[in-house]
């Protein structure tokens, strides 16, 4: 009734660590899996057509994260997209603009920043995220007194 649900195409071996303790600065490009319990300072990017990230609760990327699927239980401190799915397990701290196909959100998680939902049409688009929307307020007609 309640079973786990599975991501289908998601990587489901890990390729590379970044083991804790670890610090890297500057642009990662990655394809398959890639598991991170240390620091990252720079942009995390996933190139092949299907990329998983897993964070750790360890784990902290300072910088734009743009994979298939991420699974989240540590920091992210820039923008998030995340074309198939993403989790956001109970020690995730995302600090960002986040982009999705599908979320998955567990109690604990702290999301600063906005959310929005990827279609089919816009996954494929690199767009600038989240465009806001301002309307000018509608002033009010003047009565007959006020005249």
């Amino acid at each position: 009734m309640f079973n786990k649900k599975t991501t289908t195409g998601a990587a489901t071996q890990i390729d590379s660590l970044i083991g804790k303790g670890t610090k890297i600065e500057g642009n990662l490009f990655f394809s398959g899996g890639l598991r991170v319990d240390g620091e990252i300072h720079g942009k995390v990017i996933g190139e092949a057509p299907s990329t998983t990230l897993v964070l750790s609760e360890h784990g902290v990327v300072n910088g734009h994260v743009e994979v298939t699927y991420l699974v989240a239980n540590g920091s992210i401190n820039g923008p998030v997209r995340a074309t198939e799915f993403l989790e956001l397990q109970p020690k995730a701290r995302i600090e960002g603009d986040m982009e999705y196909g599908m979320i998955e959100i567990q109690q604990g998680a702290v999301i600063e920043g906005r959310l929005l939902r990827l279609t089919p049409e816009s996954a494929g688009k690199t767009e600038e995220p989240l465009a806001e929307k301002t309307e000018k307020p509608e002033k009010p007609e003047k009565s007959d007194e006020e005249a």
